[in-house]
C-alpha cells in the first residue's frame, strides 16, 4: 500500500540514545532539559529568535489568535487544513474569508483591504503546502490598518523566501510538528515570533500563565511538549537533509513524467527555496479528479483530497461563496510524497495517472 505521507523513523538506537537521557534525569514533561535543547537547535537550524514547542500545532494557533486576535474578525484564507479556520471560531473570533490566488494557492493579496472593516483584528493566511503569502504586500496592509499577522506556517518547516526562513514574517507563525510532517516530534507543534514580548506572552499562555510555581502572569493552558516527544525531535532533526534530498527527488519525477497537458502543478512563488512538502496536482474537473482517485485505489495507492472541502462551506461558519477556493478545492489532490518512495513505485503512479487521465 502507497499511502500519500508517511512519517519518518529515525535509526531506534539514535531515539533510544534520547530516552535513556530521560531516564537519567527522571524527568518527563514541564520543559524539561531536552525540550530545551530542542529549541535552542532549531532556533540554530532555523535562524529564526525564538521558538517556543508545543504539543500540538494547533494549539500555537490558537494562543496566537488569543493574543493577538481580540474577540474579533479575522481576515483569513478558505483553503487551508480545518484548524486554521476552527482554531477561530474556538478562540471566539469569527472568520472572514478572502479567495485564493488560483496559481499559488495562497491567499489573494489583492482582495484582503476590501475585507476590513472596524472589527478586523487580524490577518491569519496560511503558506500553502509550503508555498509562502505573498508577504511583504499583507504587511504593507497590516500596517496601514493597524492589524496584526498570523501565519499558519504548518508545512513550511524548512522552507525560506528571500533566503529568510518563513517562520521570520508576520507577529507570530505557527508550525506543526507532527508525524507526517518533514520535521516532527511524533505529535507537536512551535510558534515563532520576533518580539521578546510576544514570546513571554506565549510562554505564559502555554503553561497555564505560570510565572513561577506560585505566580501566575494571566490565563493560560497546557501546551508543552513532553521530553519524549523532544526526544523524537533531537532524532530527526540531523536527518533533514536526508529527507529534504529525497522528497526533491520524488518532486524531480513527478516534474518529469506526469502529463503537464492535462494536469497542473503548483506555482512556488519566486525566491522561494521550497521544502517538497507536498505534491499537489490540479484536474481540469472534479469528474476527472475522482476517475483518477478510483484507478489509484484499485492498485493500493492513496493520494488524498487536500484541502477538501473550501472551508467557507463549513456548516458551522457564514458560508460566503468563495469561487476560486471552491473550483480549486474539487479538482486537487496530492500525490504520494515522502522519504523512501521508490523509483518503481513512482513509475507505477504516474502511469496510472497519465492513463486515467480524460
Amino acid at each position: 500500500m502507497i499511502t500519500v505521507t508517511k512519517a519518518f523513523f529515525p535509526p531506534i538506537e539514535d531515539y533510544q540514545k534520547q530516552l535513556q537521557r530521560i531516564w537519567s534525569n527522571q524527568w518527563l514533561t514541564n520543559r524539561g532539559e531536552l525540550v530545551l535543547e530542542l529549541e535552542e537547535k532549531l532556533k540554530n537550524y532555523l535562524q529564526v529568535p525564538h521558538v517556543l514547542c508545543t504539543n500540538n500545532g494547533t494549539i500555537p494557533l490558537q494562543i496566537a489568535l488569543k493574543i493577538l486576535g481580540n474577540g474579533g474578525e479575522i481576515i483569513t484564507t478558505p483553503f487551508s487544513y480545518v484548524a486554521t479556520t476552527s482554531a477561530i471560531v474556538w478562540e471566539n473570533c469569527t472568520p472572514v474569508f478572502v479567495d485564493i490566488h488560483p496559481e499559488y494557492l495562497t491567499i489573494d493579496e489583492t482582495k484582503i483591504e476590501a475585507a476590513i472593516t472596524p472589527k478586523t483584528t487580524a490577518i491569519l493566511a496560511t503558506h500553502v503546502f509550503g508555498n509562502p503569502c505573498n508577504v511583504e504586500v499583507i504587511e504593507a496592509i497590516a500596517k496601514k490598518y493597524n492589524l496584526k499577522v498570523i501565519y499558519d506556517a504548518a508545512h513550511s518547516f524548512s522552507t525560506t523566501y528571500k533566503g529568510k526562513s518563513v517562520f521570520s514574517y508576520g507577529d507570530i507563525s505557527t508550525c506543526s510538528f507532527h508525524a507526517t510532517k518533514l520535521f516532527h516530534t511524533g505529535e507537536g507543534g512551535a510558534l515563532f515570533c520576533n518580539t521578546k514580548d510576544f514570546e513571554l506572552q506565549s510562554f505564559y499562555s502555554h503553561n497555564f500563565g505560570h510565572n513561577g510555581p506560585e505566580d501566575f502572569y494571566g490565563v493560560g493552558i497546557n501546551g508543552k511538549l513532553s521530553e519524549l516527544q523532544a526526544a523524537m525531535g533531537l532524532t530527526v532533526l540531523p536527518f533533514m537533509d536526508t529527507i529534504l534530498k529525497a522528497r526533491k527527488k520524488v518532486v524531480a519525477y513527478y516534474n518529469t513524467h506526469l502529463n503537464f497537458n492535462k494536469v497542473r502543478a503548483l506555482k512556488i512563488r519566486a525566491h522561494t527555496q521550497w521544502n517538497y512538502s507536498y505534491y499537489p496536482v490540479l484536474f481540469k474537473d472534479e469528474a476527472t479528479l475522482l476517475n483518477v482517485q478510483e484507478a489509484l485505489n484499485n492498485a493500493d495507492i492513496f493520494p488524498r483530497r487536500y484541502f477538501y472541502p473550501s472551508l467557507n462551506t463549513l456548516n458551522y461558519i457564514k458560508s460566503t461563496a468563495m469561487p476560486v477556493s471552491e473550483n480549486v478545492a474539487q479538482r486537487i489532490v496530492c500525490l504520494p510524497l515522502y522519504n523512501g518512495l521508490s523509483e518503481k513505485e513512482l513509475q507505477h503512479i504516474v502511469a496510472i495517472i497519465n492513463k486515467n487521465i480524460c
